[in-house]
């Protein structure tokens, strides 16, 4: 699935526009707020959705080898993060929704489905 359709899909705008036409293969999501906890139990392949704005996010993303970032409820981060996400080839999206919606949405759109 493209990055773009992703963000279609559930109703988000991608911030790495140099992404939206990358191939992604998302195996579920994680939520998080806390960065030893997505760490600990974030997999490789799923979509992180975080209200976290700052860029250790993208680090941590790039460490796990994560499909992308979904910063909720609206929070944008500074310029400096989707230019380091970007160059990391790490997708951004920005969705006005809580984790819960967000999270329903990914799920019943069937980029979650096995």
């Amino acid at each position: 699935m493209k990055a773009e359709t992703l963000a279609q899909a559930l109703d988000m705008e991608v911030l790495t526009p140099e992404m939206a036409s990358r191939d992604m293969q998302v195996r579920g999501c994680y939520i998080g707020d806390l960065l030893s906890n997505v760490m600990g139990n974030a997999q490789s392949g799923q979509l992180w959705m975080t209200v976290m704005t700052n860029i250790n996010v993208v680090a941590v993303a790039h460490l796990l080898e994560l499909a992308g970032i979904v910063l909720l409820e609206g929070n944008r981060p500074d310029k400096d993060v989707p230019e380091r996400a970007a160059s990391e080839g790490i997708p951004i999206f920005l969705s006005k929704d809580t984790a819960y919606d967000a999270a329903v949405k990914f799920y019943t759109s069937g980029p979650a489905k096995p």
